[in-house]
């Protein structure tokens, strides 16, 4: 009994033990288990830290979304933060595209949960999340339940991504090229519009250092310069010549700034270049038109006002003086209008060349507009030099200018001068005054040079009104004919006479013709003017031929103006038609100037004249270029002799004059010409140029100017008087 007692409570210990052993065994393996999953929730916390990540997990039957995070806040701690959410909010705009994706993993078309969408956080605000997951769980049947996963907010991350596509497409898409260098400027990456300004792939520079873009037109010393700029104050702008790689070269706007590189902080500089080669060319071409005449390529108007005042104000600091010539070319608006505007410019242009040869390298020789110079003459001693350095241009445009082989025009200058500081302070001023002396130049005959006076601003202001009261000469019907007798020296008769032209203002009184024929040819009034004229000129022939004066031939005078400009021919031989004179009594009276500044289409309306039966003289000869040879080539019939060879005739001082008037008359002879001397004022004048062989005369030793009616009957009168006159003449001159 004892035996089976004691065996049993050994037994009853063996259990005991047995089931203690157990017991502690179960609280080893518990405790064992517990710091396995404080190890593991350890490691999640860490894990969730580490990669700012959460937990979550997703049934799919209940449709609830639990969510394991670090506790936000705490610094101390890894505390997990457990949510359970059964109103997952999805943005309206991502969940089509959440579902899709879990949809093709339910069915097994992708290896994992992978979304990017926006939920909904605390605070309201949507936040992009990247989450991605795996089964964890699945009912009998084998269909998932359960999935779990993490997912990180990446809304941060997603807007620097925005930022840097951004920043690459920007950079990739600049008309700027960009370029990142390193802090020993050598190539880190480029844009296309590098390649595209340089010629330079990325491969071809990338590693290499910047210095194979530079130029010949910097030196070395601007190259280093430049670096060590940006090396020290870590930006730089600026342009700079860069060759290309067909070694072409380019200026480039450079702005350079220094940056650091993310990951590595090392720096870098980011340049920023435009090729601005064709945009400063065409700057250098603007500012070449604003101050430059394209034409003849002297300075314009702008440069001239603008050397105009520099040069005031040096001459006011250094006490010297500054001259301004005016120039005008005399009748130049003919060559344009009958040689067309081409042939204008080439005249223009050479007439630049010589005024520029003429004045010297070290004057402002000018163009303001048509053909209007200017020459900018300082550092004179006195006003004196600007009247030399005048006369030396009015030598120069002397020379006629050769257009070809055949033609040559004579173009002459009027010159106004005006001075600083004896006319005018200021640059306006001094220009306003060259230009009045100019037209007083003019004024006086063309081809000559004035100095402004402040007498010259009144006969501008007569000028003006001249001009104003001109334009109604016709309707006020103040124009008038005189007539003034020519006598031949064969036989005494009087067979021509000359109509002249005069004008008698209402506000001016008696204009003289040296002062309305001028501004009627500016202006263009000269040829209704010239009209008025012819046809008046011919209906007092008419008459006079109804009177039975049938030989009597009219002289009427012609401008360039209505040679050159318009249809004269045409109107000749209409105003002939309309009162029935015969043209062989019609003589057109031309100067030899006119002739000599357009000598091929003078030629042509010449022709076009002796056609019609007309009659042509030239007037004034003497006083220009020609010569009798060039004469034979002009379908001329008379010769009329300056007033200014007849002056001295017969007096003590006539020697030269006396031998040009025979020289003249003699050649004019040979070529078959008639001879008519005007301004004969004396008997010994008479004498002279019936000795000589001339034919005809004309001046107040015959007669004045007279009206229509009083010359009528001179002529009428005059084979009585001319023969007491021819006995009284051959018993005083020897």
């Amino acid at each position: 009994m004892q035996t089976i007692a004691l065996l049993a409570a050994l037994l009853v210990l063996l259990m005991a033990g047995l089931l203690l052993a157990g017991h502690r065994r179960r609280e080893q393996e518990q405790r064992e288990h517990l710091r396995a999953l404080r190890e593991r929730e350890q490691r999640l916390r860490l894990s969730l830290w580490a990669s700012n990540e959460l937990y979550w997990q997703y049934d799919l039957e209940r449709h609830e979304l639990e969510s394991t995070q670090i506790e936000p806040g705490r610094s101390d701690d890894l505390n997990l933060s457990i949510n359970l959410d059964t109103d997952h909010q999805i943005h309206p705009d991502d969940l089509p595209l959440v579902i899709k994706r879990l949809q093709q993993y339910l069915r097994g078309d992708a290896p994992m949960f992978l979304s990017e969408h926006r939920i909904r956080d605390e605070q309201g605000e949507w936040q992009w999340m990247r989450a991605r997951g795996r089964a964890v769980a699945r009912n009998d049947a084998g269909r998932i339940t359960r999935i779990a996963g993490t997912a990180r907010n990446v809304t941060f991350g997603r807007e620097q991504e925005r930022e840097r596509r951004i920043a690459a497409e920007v950079m990739h898409d600049m008309a700027e090229a960009v370029v990142v260098v390193d802090d020993a400027f050598q190539f880190v990456t480029v844009n296309p519009a590098f390649t595209r300004i340089s010629g330079y792939e990325a491969p071809d520079v990338v590693g290499k250092d910047a210095g194979i873009l530079n130029s010949e037109q910097h030196d070395s010393a601007f190259y280093e310069q430049s670096r060590l700029t940006i090396s020290q104050q870590g930006h730089w702008t600026g342009e700079m010549w860069q060759k290309r790689k067909d070694g072409n070269e380019y200026l480039c706007a450079m702005q350079v700034h220094a940056i650091q590189e993310p990951v590595t902080q090392r720096r870098m500089f980011v340049v920023v270049a435009s090729d601005i080669t064709d945009r400063r060319r065409i700057e250098q071409e603007l500012r070449y038109l604003a101050n430059y005449d394209t034409l003849t390529n002297l300075p314009n108007r702008t440069l001239l006002a603008e050397r105009l005042s520099r040069a005031i104000v040096r001459a006011r600091r250094q006490g010297t003086c500054v001259a301004l010539l005016f120039l005008d070319l005399d009748r130049f608006k003919d060559i344009n209008d009958t040689l067309g505007h081409a042939t204008g410019d080439r005249m223009l242009r050479m007439a630049a060349q010589r005024l520029q040869q003429a004045t010297g390298a070290s004057h402002t020789v000018a163009r303001i507009g048509g053909d209007e110079f200017t020459v900018l003459l300082e550092d004179l001693a006195h006003g004196d030099e600007a009247e030399l350095c005048a006369q030396r241009v009015i030598d120069a445009f002397d020379e006629p200018f050769l257009l070809d082989d055949r033609q040559e025009i004579v173009v002459t200058p009027s010159i106004g001068i005006s001075l600083y500081p004896e006319h005018a302070q200021v640059p306006t001023d001094l220009l306003k005054h060259a230009d009045t002396a100019m037209y007083q130049a003019k004024a006086a005959g063309r081809h000559t040079f004035m100095r402004y006076t402040e007498a010259m601003d009144s006969h501008t202001r007569r000028r003006a009104g001249l001009l104003t009261a001109l334009r109604r000469v016709e309707e006020r019907d103040e124009l008038r004919l005189l007539y003034q007798p020519q006598m031949s020296l064969a036989d005494g008769g009087i067979h021509r006479v000359e109509a002249l032209l005069r004008w008698d203002s209402i506000e001016h009184g008696e204009v003289m013709p040296a002062q309305f024929i001028p501004l009627a040819e500016e202006s263009g009034m000269i040829v209704a003017i010239g009209e008025w004229v012819l046809r008046e000129a011919c209906n007092t022939l008419a008459d006079w031929h109804r009177a039975g004066f049938h030989d009597m031939t009219m002289a009427v005078n012609v401008s360039a103006v209505q040679l050159l400009r318009s249809d004269l021919p045409r109107t000749v031989e209409r105003i002939l038609r309309e009162t029935g004179v015969d043209a062989r009594h019609l003589e057109i009276e031309i100067t030899e100037s006119v002739l000599m500044a357009n000598a091929e289409l003078a030629a042509e309306r010449l022709q076009t004249f002796r056609k019609l039966g007309v009659s042509i003289a030239v007037d004034d000869f003497g006083t220009g270029y020609s010569s009798l040879a060039y004469l034979r080539r002009l379908p001329i019939t008379t010769l009329k002799i300056d007033k200014a060879f007849i002056d001295d005739l017969g007096g003590p001082n006539d020697s030269e004059d006396a031998a040009i008037t025979t020289t003249v008359i003699a050649m004019a002879h040979s070529l078959g010409l008639d001879v008519v001397a005007e301004g004969v004022e004396t008997a010994e004048q008479l004498a002279f140029l019936r000795q000589h062989g001339c034919d005809v005369v004309q001046g107040y030793w015959l007669a004045r100017p007279l009206q229509a009616d009083v010359c009528m009957q001179f002529v009428r009168d005059w084979p009585e008087r001319y023969a007491s006159i021819a006995v009284e003449t051959v018993s005083t001159v020897p």
